[in-house]
C-alpha cells in the first residue's frame, strides 16, 4: 500500500478518520492525500432563455464572492489539516461536484491503493431518500476502502 486517499469533511469526526488512516499506514512509507469536496455551484447562474416553464434568476443570483469565500475556507481546512496530522508524505486535494463521484474520479486520477473515509450516523429516512457517501462509494468503487464509524456530535 503507497497511496491513501483519506476523505475528510469539515466537521471535528474528520480528525478520527486522518488518525484511522495514520494508524493503518504507520509502519509503511505510503503517501497520504487527505481530499475534500465541494459542492458545485457554478452552473446555477448561468442565463438561459426560459424553458420547462422556467424563467430563471430574475435578477439576484447565486453569490459567486459567497462561493470563491467558501473555497478559501476549504483551502485552508485542507491546509491546517495537513500540518496538524504531521506526517512526512501529505498532501491535499479540493475537489467540486457530487462527493461520491468527485472521491472516486480522484482515487483513480491519483491511483489510490486504499480510500478511508467515515460513515456519518443518518436518519433512517435521510438513508432512504439519497443513501448515504460511503454507500455510493462502496457501490462503485474499484479500490479497497476502509471505512471509519463516526457520529456527529
Amino acid at each position: 500500500m503507497k497511496k491513501v486517499l483519506v476523505a475528510i469533511d469539515y466537521n471535528p469526526v474528520s480528525e478520527k478518520v486522518a488518525r484511522a488512516a495514520l494508524d493503518l499506514i504507520k509502519n509503511m512509507p505510503a503517501e497520504i492525500c487527505l481530499i475534500h469536496v465541494l459542492a458545485d455551484v457554478s452552473y446555477y447562474g448561468a442565463e438561459f432563455p426560459t424553458f420547462m416553464g422556467y424563467d430563471g434568476y430574475a435578477g439576484a443570483g447565486p453569490d459567486f464572492e459567497m462561493a470563491l469565500e467558501m473555497r478559501k475556507v476549504a483551502e485552508d481546512f485542507l491546509e491546517k489539516a495537513a500540518a496538524h496530522i504531521d506526517h512526512p508524505n501529505v498532501s491535499t486535494y479540493l475537489a467540486e461536484g457530487g462527493t461520491a463521484n468527485a472521491i472516486l474520479a480522484y482515487a483513480e486520477e491519483w491511483k489510490a491503493d486504499l480510500l478511508v473515509m467515515g460513515t456519518h450516523s443518518h436518519s433512517g429516512l435521510e438513508k432512504l431518500l439519497m443513501g448515504t457517501v460511503a454507500e455510493k462509494v462502496i457501490e462503485k468503487t474499484k479500490i479497497p476502502v476502509y471505512l471509519v464509524p463516526v457520529k456527529k456530535n
